[in-house]
């Protein structure tokens, strides 16, 4: 077996692993974003498992890569990645939005030990990562700056603005990813508001676009492990997804943006859960 064969499969078992761990913690709360987690679960370990440059042990290196959340609603995905890496123990995420917790709902670098940037107001995230890529920029340090926003925080003419900042300044230390998996949380995207020809957009805008699908390891993979410089544009890979991926359950519902357990759906994600930690990856 080759050695991307062999890291290929290491990242689907970190994805495994951050699909349980984040059912586990959404379940034990009781309600929470299950979909807009579980679409961005392989990108979260590709990023996380092999692509950033990171220390668990000293969260704050400056030499670091960064990660922004812009849709900050999926912060339990980004927990129970930054737990399973050892920013800090795996028994924290059982205080998951608890009175107390270091642990809310949405990313807080001030609560959250690995923490790149304050989110959950959605547009926000994408300009908080082009000042941290500009000012990497501007000093002359070689950091990455990656960030996660989803399809419906596209509505916001906030991302546009940042999307031109981000291209005028040719801000090629960035990637965004878009998750595209077409829901929001008043429905299906086409149905709020329709986003048309997206990577021709960003193409518009000055980016260089890449369409993978969301569950796609070696291609995420391929997309963003080469260190991007000299004249190239800005990268922005959309990710066609599903919401609620990896688990069939979620996966068939209408709206899994945001979910209150009743005994029957608890009953279909702990089977999940279960099915989850006996699969072959």
């Amino acid at each position: 077996m080759n050695n991307t064969v062999t890291e290929i499969g290491e990242l689907r078992a970190l994805a495994r692993e951050i699909r349980v761990e984040t059912l586990k913690a959404l379940t034990g709360l009781g309600f929470g974003h299950y979909g807009g987690c579980m679409s961005i679960v392989e990108t979260l370990a590709v990023l996380y498992g092999e692509v950033m440059r990171i220390d668990p042990a000293d969260p704050d290196w400056p030499e670091r890569d960064y990660f922004v959340l812009s849709k900050g609603h999926a912060g339990p995905a980004l927990y129970s990645t930054l737990a399973i890496k050892g920013y800090f123990p795996l028994e924290q995420l059982n205080t998951l939005n608890q009175n107390g917790t270091r642990l809310p709902s949405h990313p807080d670098r001030l609560l959250t030990r690995g923490v790149d940037a304050t989110t959950g107001s959605l547009g926000q995230g994408v300009s908080i990562a082009a000042g941290i890529a500009l000012s990497h920029r501007l000093a002359g340090r070689r950091n990455r700056v990656f960030s996660i926003l989803g399809d419906g925080e596209l509505n916001e003419g906030q991302c546009w603005e940042a999307f031109q900042f981000i291209a005028h300044h040719n801000l090629h230390n960035l990637t965004l990813f878009i998750d595209y998996n077409k829901q929001q949380l008043d429905g299906a995207l086409d149905e709020v508001i329709k986003p048309f020809d997206l990577a021709g957009k960003f193409t518009a805008f000055g980016f260089e676009v890449q369409t993978v699908p969301g569950d796609d390891i070696a291609a995420i993979r391929d997309a963003v492990l080469p260190v991007r410089g000299g004249e190239q544009r800005p990268l922005v890979v959309i990710l066609d997804s599903i919401k609620g991926q990896g688990v069939a359950y979620l996966e068939s519902l209408q709206n899994s943006h945001h979910l209150r357990l009743t005994p029957d759906v608890q009953r279909e994600i702990e089977k999940a859960i279960a099915d989850l930690e006996v699969a072959d990856v």
